[in-house]
């Protein structure tokens, strides 16, 4: 097993990886607590002194709200103490934001009260996912001693996580139990033929109906827009005027959803991570398997020019060992020490892809592939599967952000289901990431017998009358290509790229002082920085 030491490091959450879509990667809670980068930082171009709005703590919130859902704008929060030092609050929304009578569901909160003397209201963070808890990323925070918020942060505003519709303490998405769950996401499918495409299509299909079973009607409704919907929500019953939100990964597209949605509304919003939201379902996964070739090859080098990689030859030669390790699990899944479980090919390829979201956790992936190329068995892998996961050592998942991933991702986006057409697509992400490609397409199945339609959008990608909107890109971030990043602050009317040039998903944490000054100046000061900063 793997030592102490050498445990992955949590990422931030991501976008799930191969089938579902925008944060197809995991993200998610994937990582959802902290991440720690290996990579030492540059200076950062020096920030323009231009101010952005702050979102104070006053306002009707009642009035602002649409007609029919006074009573939500209206509520008040009762905050009781919790652990660590936090409070926790439940918020009711309504089930549907174009039906008023439809019912209501719970949101789940937390808060981490400023530590100044004179806060300027709320932050509201959202790890990424989609299926990330927020509640777990605050409290990971306080638990961490303070390790993911800088101190400006946390004397500057109650930093407050929630976990979005659908997701863990909020009202969820339910689909299969434990024992099926592992047996869904262990399954490999071969993907040539015509009968492996039917039965890849059959267990998706499995697993939608038994959401639609378990969850009731909140499935229809965990789409990205009426979580912006709740956000404005949420803002109002704090008490603050505009928004001032931190979104990493698929909180991007959260986020830009929100300035799309409520421009007059927004105050200062950072989006780490960022993920494109002109593009296709199709589009995001050829990038995101272009994103984890190139971090994979980055690890490959760097693994060759040290002591004990088990990988040979130039990086080319080490990338085809990799596939071939793959291959293996696929024709005879790694037996491991656990009863009754093996490391298929899906197994592997997550338990290589959760390593890539940084660059500590590159000496785990070491580990791993030792133990797969020179002693035939995958502790290590499965290990590492599993935390990408959430699963615990006694069979429970300590989540439900696969759950949720899907069911968010087969509202808001679905691509082609035309078997002619995945197979084409298949093959064009295949010839730009042979390694890492092949798990990328066929997304368009992940939706098979999805009970609920696709979510007409309804706001505007480029939120005219937003201030100015702080997007950050990593230039090798597996999960969020930085083509992301320069893609979404180019269509937002008031985006401002900021670059981090390095490995790993995200940017922002407090130990890269260069990234984190701009974004903690921008946060807490309102000083946006010079539009295409590097750090």
């Amino acid at each position: 097993m793997i030592s102490d030491e050498r445990r992955p490091i949590a990422r931030r959450t991501t976008p799930r990886l191969p089938s579902p879509r925008r944060s197809s990667l995991r993200g998610g809670a994937v990582v959802a607590a902290v991440v720690t980068g290996a990579v030492l930082l540059a200076g950062c171009t020096a920030p323009a002194k231009q101010q952005s709005p702050v979102g104070s703590a006053s306002g009707p919130a009642a009035s602002q709200a649409p007609d029919g859902f006074e009573q939500y704008y209206g509520q008040s929060l009762e905050w009781e103490d919790c652990e660590d030092g936090l409070q926790c609050a439940t918020a009711s929304a309504p089930l549907s934001w174009q039906d008023a009578d439809a019912g209501s569901i719970e949101l789940s909160l937390v808060r981490n009260p400023a530590d100044g003397r004179d806060p300027e209201g709320s932050l509201l963070v959202n790890p990424g996912g989609p299926g990330a808890s927020g509640v777990d990323f605050v409290r990971g925070d306080a638990q961490n001693g303070g390790s993911t918020f800088g101190k400006r942060l946390q004397d500057a505003f109650d930093i407050v996580g929630f976990d979005p519709r659908g997701v863990q303490r909020s009202t969820p998405v339910t689909c299969f139990d434990d024992a099926r769950k592992d047996e869904s996401l262990a399954k490999d499918f071969d993907r040539d033929t015509d009968a492996g495409l039917r039965e890849m299509q059959q267990e998706y299909e499995a697993w939608n109906a038994a959401c639609a079973e378990n969850s009731g009607e909140v499935l229809g409704h965990v789409d990205t827009q009426s979580a912006a919907r709740d956000m404005d929500m949420l803002r109002a019953v704090l008490g603050d005027d505009a928004l001032n939100y931190l979104g990493f990964s698929y909180g991007t597209q959260l986020g830009a959803t929100y300035a799309g949605l409520f421009p007059d509304r927004a105050g200062r919003l950072v989006l780490d991570g960022a993920i494109d939201t002109t593009l296709s379902s199709e589009e995001i996964s050829h990038g995101q398997a272009v994103g984890f070739e190139n971090a994979l090859r980055a690890y490959v080098q760097d693994c060759q020019a040290g002591a004990g990689c088990p990988l040979t030859g130039s990086v080319d030669d080490g990338m085809r060992q990799i596939r071939q390790v793959l291959d293996h699990a696929y024709e005879r899944p790694y037996p491991t020490s656990s009863s009754g479980r093996t490391v298929t090919q899906s197994l592997a390829f997550y338990g290589i892809a959760v390593t890539l979201y940084n660059q500590g956790s590159w000496p785990a992936l070491t580990q791993g592939l030792d133990e797969a190329i020179n002693q035939g068995t995958g502790d290590v892998l499965l290990y590492l599967s599993d935390q990408y996961f959430d699963r615990n050592a006694d069979g429970s998942y300590s989540n439900n952000s696969e759950e949720a991933m899907r069911g968010v991702n087969c509202l808001d986006d679905r691509a082609t289901t035309d078997a002619a057409q995945m197979r084409a697509d298949a093959a064009a992400i295949e010839k730009d990431a042979p390694t890492m490609g092949s798990f990328f397409g066929y997304g368009g199945l992940t939706c098979a017998g999805a009970e609920y339609p696709q979510v007409e959008q309804e706001f505007d990608l480029q939120a005219k009358g937003a201030p100015p909107i702080l997007v950050v890109g990593t230039t090798n971030d597996p999960a969020t290509p930085y083509v992301w990043a320069e893609g979404l602050a180019s269509t937002l009317d008031s985006g401002v790229l900021l670059t981090y040039q390095g490995e790993g998903h995200t940017a922002y944490q407090p130990s890269r002082s260069c990234v984190a000054d701009a974004v903690e100046s921008y946060l807490a000061d309102g000083d946006v920085p010079a539009d295409g900063a590097t750090c």
